[in-house]
């Protein structure tokens, strides 16, 4: 795979209780690369993922972002850094309009005139061009999580880490989220958590398999869907569950 690496973990991991949330993972993230995490229920996808954005400090091993250790960071120094995060739920700032929540996210990179014109792109990205000055708690849950979106769009940080991006939403809301990420990763290499397969098939270039905190499986959707193991750990699961 080309490009150079630009967040790694090694032997990561991470205990609650003497219990083992994640194991000892060992993970490379390369610049442009659109990397998908899934796993059932309880796997540690998303207490990884935490880990990576300093949610959570690691029990024992490492994390490197462009060569500088993130193990003792905090979320926001590593944010300034050049990692952005989008969580579950969108955290936007309700009282300010759709077009002022992505100017603040574009004011961490940009000024003046410049600024204008970054909202303006991102605003035709996403879609809400028309509804620019609405209120953000005026917003429905799809549009929230695409300004949410549109914020990470703005600001262009090296990493995205997004948290569920296709949570609650529609099948064509979803279809459109997946435009709207890949259109993130024409700037940054990008990080996704996600439970729904269906949208993991859409934009999964290339996948990381949890369970039970370990990683099991790496590669393309088309790879980890036939992988026995992975069938028997997560898509066994569902599709029991839905027969």
């Amino acid at each position: 795979m080309s490009g150079e690496i630009i967040l790694q973990a090694r032997g990561l991991g991470i205990s609650f209780g003497g219990v083992d949330a994640v194991k000892a993972v060992d993970f490379d993230l390369r610049q442009g690369e659109l990397r998908c995490l899934i796993g059932p229920n309880g796997a540690g996808k998303t207490t990884f993922f935490r880990l990576l954005s300093g949610q959570h400090t690691p029990t024992r091993g490492t994390i490197t972002f462009r060569g500088r250790s993130l193990n003792a960071l905090q979320p926001y120094q590593i944010a300034r850094l050049g990692i952005g995060i989008k969580t579950q739920v969108p955290s936007l700032f309700e009282g300010l309009s759709i077009a002022e929540n992505i100017e603040m996210a574009a004011r961490r990179r940009a000024s003046g005139k410049v600024v204008k014109a970054i909202v303006d792109d991102v605003l035709e990205h996403i879609g809400l061009g028309e509804l620019r000055d609405r209120l953000c708690s005026e917003l429905a849950h799809g549009q929230r999580q695409w300004v949410e979106l549109g914020q990470i769009l703005a600001s262009k940080p090296a990493v995205a880490l997004l948290d569920e991006p296709a949570a609650g939403m529609t099948h064509s809301e979803s279809l459109k989220t997946v435009q709207i990420i890949r259109d993130i990763t024409r700037e940054s290499a990008v990080i996704v958590v996600e439970h729904d397969m269906d949208f993991i098939r859409l934009i999964g270039e290339r996948v990381t398999v949890f369970e039970r905190g370990a990683v099991i499986a790496e590669g393309s959707f088309e790879e980890i869907a036939k992988d026995p193991q992975v069938r028997a750990a997560y898509l066994g699961r569902k599709e029991t569950a839905n027969a």
